[in-house]
């Protein structure tokens, strides 16, 4: 009777003992876990995503970090953009314009191309050269495609439209088909140049964007 007694002694002593230790350790900061930690992307491209005369803040990269923050979406936007760049520079400046530890790049580059009338077959070896290089880096690449201007005539929309989709597809990498979408040709959302977004314009790019970034993002979570 003695040895059984004891048993049940023990065994509500080790329950006691479990249930304290539990509670402890819910009272303790919790170790942030992979999906938790903040995620680094660099946005890599041209004037409309450099804040192209637009006051400090009103930017795209400033715009999708406030956005980002509001949903409690842990990550550090990055602009890497530069007025004027092409996409051959975009590839000779990608090295130390995207810094080891970044996480993702938001590739958005090929408008400067198309208005200068560059070869389509030139802007798609070097986005496919800039998607190749960071997917060996283990970056992810999440690519912004652009449409020619109307004034470059059918034959070259029908070479230039196409690449963004079909590089997107065969290195498998994200894809937001048009980043002007619902803002080119709006004069009420862009500048006086009728190229640039103003203000207006640059939320309406990041309101639309955000479902393709935060899928983005997500698939850089590990799997539980």
């Amino acid at each position: 009777m003695a040895v059984v007694k004891f048993r049940k002694v023990a065994a509500k002593f080790f329950a006691l003992g479990a249930f304290c230790l539990f509670a402890l350790a819910m009272m303790l900061p919790q170790s942030a876990s992979a999906d938790d930690e903040t995620k680094t992307i660099v946005v890599l491209g041209d004037s409309l995503v450099a804040g192209y005369q637009l006051a400090a803040g009103e930017g795209f990269v400033d715009q999708l970090q406030i956005a980002l923050e509001e949903k409690g979406i842990p990550v550090e936007i990055v602009g890497a953009g530069v007025s004027g760049d092409t996409t051959s520079g975009g590839l000779a400046r990608l090295d130390w314009s995207v810094p080891d530890g970044t996480d993702g790049v938001l590739l958005e580059l090929g408008a400067n191309d198309a208005l200068r009338g560059l070869p389509p077959e030139t802007t798609r070896e070097n986005l496919d050269a800039m998607i190749t290089r960071l997917q060996e880096r283990g970056i992810k690449v999440l690519l912004a495609g652009m449409l020619a201007p109307p004034n470059m005539g059918e034959d070259y929309a029908s070479a230039f439209n196409p690449i963004y989709a079909e590089l997107a597809e065969e290195q498998g990498v994200a894809l937001y088909p048009f980043f002007l979408d619902g803002v080119a040709g709006e004069a009420n959302l862009n500048l006086g140049d009728g190229i640039h977004p103003n203000p207006v314009g640059i939320k309406v790019i990041v309101r639309k964007i955000m479902p393709t970034v935060e899928r983005f993002i997500q698939d850089m979570r590990p799997t539980p």
